[in-house]
């Protein structure tokens, strides 16, 4: 993990029609500008093992939107672990707002999650972020804090080795509204700050993605900020030309940073 990642989340959204044109223009488009980043797909489960064929061959890897923290048995309508990795999965995606909210995941499952994930030789990505009500007391930090320490409760600061830490503030998903940039800055700042104090070589092979309202239009603020290390984009990787039009402004920016 050492170039800027860029994860495109789909949640409940796709078909075979939108994801072979989706595919096959990523691969014409903007395929051979990936040399600056890392490229992931995240769709619904159903299609994981179609899109991995259709990605054969190149860079681009699969991510998962969620798993189960079982691995086998019976428990109708979940996905394992081991069934990602069979499908080619590389990332999984654990904590997104929309799964503790609708799923009630709360922070004891999410950890399990993480853990398995982890001690099955995948990336968890996980989703930190506080509600508009937790913004307005002050709560962010501590928010933050009690996800990560959740996951440090059942195992030890290792765990947190080669993952990914993606800051999602919930008020700014799919809302239009994206937090300001010093507010996002200060808050991922502060998480590694928390890490570093724990242990300060562990920090360094955290990845640490912005999430929340991230189109063409505001893109180039995050790529500005050193502390980014990525992104993961919902809805603005449904619309594929807007979504390559995205990709493609990051190359030139990030282009443009290392050249000067």
């Amino acid at each position: 993990m050492t170039k800027f990642l860029i994860i495109a989340n789909w949640k409940l959204n796709g078909n075979y029609k939108f994801i072979n044109k989706n595919i096959n223009l990523i691969k014409k488009k903007i395929y051979k500008s990936l040399y600056f980043c890392n490229l992931s797909i995240a769709p619904p489960y159903i299609y994981l093992g179609y899109i991995n064929n259709l990605l054969k061959n190149t860079s681009i890897s699969l991510t998962a939107q969620n798993v189960d923290i079982h691995t086998k048995g019976s428990f109708t309508g979940e996905i394992s672990i081991k069934m990602l990795k069979d499908v080619g999965v590389k990332y999984v995606i654990i904590g997104h707002s929309e799964r503790r909210f609708f799923h009630n995941e709360n922070n004891d499952i999410i950890s399990k999650k993480f853990i398995l994930i982890k001690n099955n030789g995948l990336i968890p990505i996980l989703c930190l972020g506080e509600t508009e009500k937790q913004k307005k007391r002050n709560e962010t930090e501590k928010i933050c804090i009690q996800q990560i320490n959740s996951i440090l409760e059942n195992s030890n600061i290792n765990i947190l080795n080669k993952t990914i830490i993606a800051y999602e503030p919930i008020w700014a998903i799919g809302s239009g509204k994206n937090a300001n940039i010093n507010e996002i800055q200060k808050t991922i700042l502060f998480i590694k700050k928390y890490i570093s104090s724990l242990n300060s070589e562990i920090v360094k092979n955290i990845y640490f993605l912005y999430g929340g309202s991230v189109n063409v239009s505001n893109l180039d603020i995050f790529l500005q900020e050193k502390t980014i290390n990525g992104l993961l984009i919902g809805k603005a990787s449904l619309t594929i030309e807007n979504f390559i039009s995205l990709v493609k402004k990051a190359e030139k920016t990030i282009n443009s940073f290392n050249s000067s």
